[in-house]
């Protein structure tokens, strides 16, 4: 079996300050997936891709977003090539292959998601449950061509990787991180929804994160619901931006200790759904970044699981604080046409008040040509202290995303 996808993407970062360059990239982009029959409950599946800009990305490198596909002109490998079993009752996979956890997932928000090299388990003993063990060793980022013993907190450059719009605090001599095991369990039925996962992230941090969501009976044409959202990290073992005193969010600290939780409620009415988030992140002077999440495999690309993160940044980025969130999604023309918009409010301890204002509409154009979507995704934001925006200006991000599944 074969499917893929093609990616046309333009990305644009316009800066009021006029000492900062405006950023630019565009991608033509095909992932393709070859799955092997099953034998026995076994199959093989692998994924290649390839990348390009095809000549257009700025001979001044300084204006190019390197976020969405690096500096070059083109990147090539493989996202997948992993053997799996499956039953009813397990599946099991071993090699190269995407994530689906809420810290340690696909980010997939650029032309290539990010893939991890390692083995999984998924036990599922009943209906809506499943149950996860997964030990990862190496994972490629968003703009890597293969794998890697770094994450988002190492130069871009680390032993060869080429990883873009990372954070990239430690310094190039820090010793390499030894991969990650997750344990983790998922319930859904009709009305509701959880999961509760641990996560040691070796010399980085021990993280528990639990989330729930229930959506109430009907009342009249509403549909209301409630989630609430919980985060407990500490150092573990040998931590290494503890022992290189790397600065986080501006703050060294003698150890990774962080807490934070987080409430969503909102109603659905017709083809229409309103909801309001609130997250809190403690501050602790004495710890890395002041009391900081560290996330290897989400900072600084704001794909973390807290309810308040912007399409930009959110507390994982901000660090401690407060922040809450407004957010309105319409669907029309048969939910063809989805148009949303949010407001985000932050108030952190390192970086100020800021504020982000969002707009995305999804265009599926399936009655065109099957698998044929258009997306543009924008955000503007403002405030903050301590070059949070380049010159305390605000700025704004555009991105366009044509894709076709087949």
């Amino acid at each position: 079996k074969v499917n893929g996808e093609l990616r046309l993407y333009r990305f644009d970062r316009d800066y009021d300050n006029p000492s900062t360059k405006d950023q630019f990239a565009n991608s033509l982009t095909g992932l393709l997936t070859v799955r092997s029959g099953s034998v026995g409950g076994f199959s093989a599946v692998a994924t290649g891709f390839s990348a390009h800009s095809f000549g257009t990305q700025s001979h001044d490198t300084g204006r190019i977003d390197t976020s969405l596909m690096g500096p070059g002109n083109t990147i090539d490998g493989f996202t997948q090539a992993f053997v799996e079993y499956a039953n009813p009752w397990v599946t099991v996979r071993a090699g190269d292959q995407y994530l689906n956890t809420p810290w340690m997932g696909q980010s997939d928000s650029r032309v290539v998601p990010a893939s991890y090299q390692g083995a999984m388990v998924d036990f599922r003993p009943a209906k809506g449950w499943d149950i996860y063990a997964i030990r990862t060793l190496r994972w490629k980022s968003r703009t890597s061509e293969g794998y890697n013993d770094d994450n988002v907190y190492y130069p871009s450059t680390y032993h060869g990787d080429s990883m873009y719009g990372n954070n990239g605090a430690l310094p190039p001599s820090a010793r390499s991180q030894d991969g990650t095991t997750a344990i983790g369990g998922t319930y859904a039925s009709k009305s509701f929804k959880a999961q509760a996962w641990y996560y040691d992230f070796e010399h980085f941090g021990r993280m528990g994160y639990v989330d729930g969501m229930y959506t109430f009976a009907d009342v009249g044409a509403f549909k209301p619901f409630l989630g609430a959202q919980v985060v407990r990290e500490t150092s573990g073992s040998g931590n290494v931006l503890v022992g290189t005193h790397t600065p986080i969010t501006g703050v060294a600290g003698q150890r990774v200790d962080a807490s934070a939780w987080g409430v969503d409620a909102g109603v659905g009415i017709g083809k229409a759904k309103f909801d309001v988030a609130y997250n809190k992140l403690d501050s602790d002077r004495n710890a890395t970044g002041a009391g900081a999440i560290i996330s290897p495999y989400t900072n600084s690309y704001a794909t973390d699981p807290l309810y308040t993160t912007s399409m930009l940044r959110g507390l994982v980025e901000l660090g401690p604080g407060t922040a809450w969130k407004a957010r309105a999604q319409y669907a029309l023309f048969h939910d063809d046409l989805v148009v949303a918009a949010a407001y985000a409010r932050y108030d952190t301890v390192l970086r100020g008040v800021s504020h982000n204002l969002y707009m995305d509409v999804i265009w599926k154009l399936d009655k065109v040509l099957k698998g044929l979507q258009l997306r543009d995704r924008w955000e503007h934001t403002v405030g903050g202290t301590n070059n949070l925006n380049p010159g305390g200006r605000s700025w704004t991000n555009n991105r366009l995303m044509i894709s076709y599944t087949f």
